[in-house]
């Protein structure tokens, strides 16, 4: 069984030490999406949002989000990123629209990105649902998750499709 690491002696959470862990190339791709109804869809392409082009600031959002990681989480540790791309795939439903959003970020380290990567892509998403929630609160921000990472003393992860 594994052991948290996470556990100090008295049974209180604690920041890992990673000092003496090896320095790697760790890449994480996180996933999540959010559903609109065509009124948004069309706004959104058409760049006709009152608040301004909602992808753009999206992908800012989850930059933004990657890099203050730690701030929010309170045991991840300061990371310096090297890369982060926050990329749009639009997929039509019945009635609907949705948008599947998927970031990598990169570093290299002594820990791995998947927390920086999974709240890039969290952020992303509500800040398109705050950037037009005007038109219709009922939006679904789907499921995030990890899609892969590779680096580090754990190996490489690739989600596996059901």
């Amino acid at each position: 069984m594994t052991e948290f690491t996470h556990i100090n002696q008295q049974g209180n959470a604690k920041m890992v030490d990673v000092s003496s862990k090896e320095v790697t190339k760790r890449i994480a791709v996180a996933h999540s999406s959010i559903t609109v109804n065509p009124d948004i869809y069309q706004q959104i392409v058409q760049h006709t949002n009152d608040k301004g082009n909602v992808l753009n600031t999206a992908q800012i959002a989850g930059v933004m989000a990657a890099k203050n990681t730690s701030n929010m989480i309170p045991m991840c540790h300061p990371l310096p990123l090297t890369g982060i791309d926050v990329v749009f795939d639009w997929k039509q439903a019945s009635e609907s629209y949705v948008l599947n959003i998927e970031v990598t970020v990169s570093t290299t380290g002594k820990t791995g990105v998947e927390m920086e990567a999974l709240t890039a892509a969290s952020v992303t998403a509500l800040t398109i649902y705050d950037m037009t929630k005007a038109l219709d609160k009922s939006m679904v921000i789907g499921e995030t998750y990890l899609l892969s990472k590779s680096g580090g003393k754990s190996g490489d992860y690739t989600r596996t499709t059901d």
